[in-house]
């Protein structure tokens, strides 16, 4: 059922057209505080991106919203700015977070909390990441010791609160983020649980790269009158140049060799884990610089490697679709889709992780004979128009699309803390003295207290953060 309209923290509320947007408005013109203003500065960040010019005056004002934007459009400094400056100055209790983040995956949990803490930090809050595939003892702590936002993935979050060391009846700002990809994961019976354990005059915002009936669902049912914002178009971002390349399943290897060994930086997409781990050890036993990045792999090894490749440490990633949304990586020349995709919204956000914010980018489909008919019938709902060639290993047009010949590595090397910057394949079986900084807090592992971690409240009830 459709939740009433309520006033939030003092703001009148009311249906009806967005605020008008101020394109051309700084940070503090369209009100946000100093302290935040001065930690986007200090981050190099002093104009907004369309979406945050298009949102801020309605979320600081307390309406819920609804943004649609493909990821790097700036969505996350979007929801950030107002959760922060919302919650700033309240009291948060023992396992009772005022400000809820739900993400759909691990990596971009860690991303949204690299991007939120130096403004949480601003204004005298603290934010954690609560995921799996991770000690849950070090999150439990950072509960028990108030911690003001959680950027959450939900089937980790619904665990905690099973087992008592977290309430969401505190929450006063709710974000989802990417809804869509959420929606594909089959989250969303979670997510309405959680949304659920809200209060519901909470403020409530939610951004997708799509706007689907799924996503619809959540909507009618969290959100009340949002102001809905819109800044980029639903087709596949440009300028961006798409080839669908036929090959003899036999010269397949040898293709993604030629493709991944030119000097541009690269993302390759497999259908399945085994895949992506098959690859990476093939372009690597071509001396090719290379991670990879999907399921199997534990939660540290997978932010290293995409530390690594963020950093140019290493040139190519081979990945499952866990890189397809939600991952910010700037100055990916070419993305190359070793498996062609399923359907066409995965050709679209697998394809979107280059030619961002106006680079140019180059997308490259390897097909079979016997892969053609449904690789067109996904183009054409795509809205894409690709080159078509058949091709070998040796053929000129895979040099002009990959570049120049890259810088070649030892062979069957691998990331090991003595030689860091010596690295063939980044398999998830070695360790290194570097971390990624958009890892969540390392805060010591406390005992775990089930339902006393939420009691120790009352002793914390009045007392403000020093």
């Amino acid at each position: 059922m459709e939740r009433p309209a309520a006033g939030r923290r003092g703001h009148q509320r009311r249906p009806g057209s967005p605020a008008p947007i101020l394109l051309d408005a700084s940070f503090a013109a369209l009100g946000v505080p100093a302290p935040v203003v001065a930690a986007l500065a200090e981050a190099g960040i002093t104009t907004p991106f369309p979406i945050q010019a298009a949102t801020l005056t309605d979320t600081l004002a307390g309406r819920d919203v609804l943004g649609r934007g493909r990821t790097g459009s700036g969505k996350t400094l979007a929801f950030s700015i107002p959760l922060v400056t919302v919650l700033a100055d309240g009291y948060s209790m023992a396992g009772r977070p005022r400000g809820l983040v739900l993400v759909p995956t691990r990596e971009l949990a860690s991303q949204v909390q690299a991007v939120l803490s130096p403004l949480a930090r601003a204004m005298g809050l603290t934010a954690v990441t609560i995921f799996g595939g991770a000690p849950q003892g070090p999150q439990v702590a950072a509960l028990r010791n108030r911690a003001d936002i959680i950027v959450a993935c939900p089937g980790r979050l619904a665990d905690l609160i099973e087992q008592g060391h977290c309430h969401l009846g505190d929450v006063e700002v709710s974000v989802i983020d990417e809804a869509d990809h959420m929606a594909d994961l089959g989250f969303l019976p979670i997510v309405r649980r959680l949304l659920d354990a809200t209060p519901p005059e909470g403020q409530r915002m939610l951004f997708s790269a799509t706007l689907d009936n799924d996503v619809d669902v959540l909507v009618r049912r969290f959100l009340s009158h949002p102001a809905e914002h819109s800044v980029d178009p639903a087709a596949t971002p440009a300028p961006m140049v798409h080839h669908v390349l036929t090959v003899a399943p036999a010269d397949r290897a040898g293709v993604l060799a030629t493709l991944a060994g030119g000097s541009s930086r690269s993302l390759i997409f497999t259908r399945t884990k085994h895949a992506a781990h098959k690859l990476a050890h093939q372009l690597a036993a071509a001396r090719i610089p290379t991670g990879e990045l999907h399921g199997n792999l534990a939660q540290g090894a997978r932010e290293r490697n995409l530390a690594s490749f963020a950093s140019g440490e290493v040139r190519v990633l081979v990945a499952t679709d866990i890189a397809a949304r939600g991952i910010h990586v700037d100055g990916i020349d070419l993305v190359i889709h070793a498996d062609p995709p399923a359907e066409h919204k995965a050709y679209v956000h697998r394809s979107g992780r280059t030619a961002r914010a106006g680079a140019a980018g180059v997308s490259v489909t390897l097909q079979t004979q016997a892969q053609a008919a449904d690789v067109a019938a996904m183009m054409r709902r795509a809205s894409v128009v690709p080159l078509r060639a058949s091709v070998r290993p040796d053929s000129p047009l895979l040099r002009s699309i990959a570049g120049p010949p890259g810088a070649r590595v030892a062979p069957g090397r691998r990331l090991t803390s003595a030689s860091p910057a010596s690295t063939a394949v980044l398999d998830g079986t070695a360790s290194t003295a570097g971390q990624d900084a958009a890892a969540g807090p390392a805060g010591a592992a406390g005992r775990a207290t089930g339902h006393g971690a939420v009691a120790m409240s009352a002793g914390y009830r009045g007392r403000r953060r020093r």
